[in-house]
């Protein structure tokens, strides 16, 4: 598996995967595709997508993606969009790599803080706890905001504080993508 930037032919194949994922509902892939369509239009404006990407069959497949940008009107500090990995590959790693070159790329822009929102439903059980083992931890909770009973949780981690032996080796393997 190698992890790579957006290139226009990955779109078709990250809207079959988002929406076979059964982790997103129809709404959230359009939206997750309007900005797949963003990054592609103006590539490094307002988005940044990395794609793992893996040999099958002597054509590469798309194993997953993620999505993140700079946060507007703050000083360092980026939002982590998305995070989708193929379902039958899950577990083996494709999302931690992901965010661990997302991370690598971030520390090497000088950020310093990474933030992620996400749903309290569920569905969303699986990404709270891949979240927290990478050392995000939930900063802040606003209750009921997508619907009765589905809380906005916000997580975060310091890029400038945490895990300051590895991000400088993973700002040069980011370098070198």
């Amino acid at each position: 598996m190698r992890i790579r930037k957006l290139a226009p032919p990955d779109r078709d194949e990250i809207a079959e995967l988002l929406r076979t994922s059964g982790t997103f509902n129809e709404g959230e892939v359009e939206v997750a595709m309007e900005v797949i369509d963003s990054a592609l239009a103006a590539p490094g404006r307002d988005y940044f997508v990395l794609v793992a990407a893996y040999e099958e069959d002597e054509a590469e497949a798309i194993a997953g993606y993620l999505c993140y940008g700079p946060t507007p009107m703050t000083e360092a500090t980026y939002d982590l969009y998305w995070v989708a990995t193929r379902a039958g590959l899950r577990g083996r790693g494709v999302g931690t790599h992901l965010v661990l070159a997302m991370e690598g790329e971030v520390y090497a822009r000088g950020g310093r803080l990474v933030r992620i929102e996400t749903s309290l439903v569920g569905e969303y059980d699986a990404a709270r706890a891949f979240y927290a083992r990478l050392s995000y931890h939930e900063v802040g909770r606003i209750r009921d905001f997508y619907r009765a009973g589905d809380d906005l949780i916000t997580l975060a981690k310091r890029l400038d504080v945490s895990a300051q032996a590895t991000l400088p080796e993973l700002a040069l393997s980011a370098k070198r993508a």
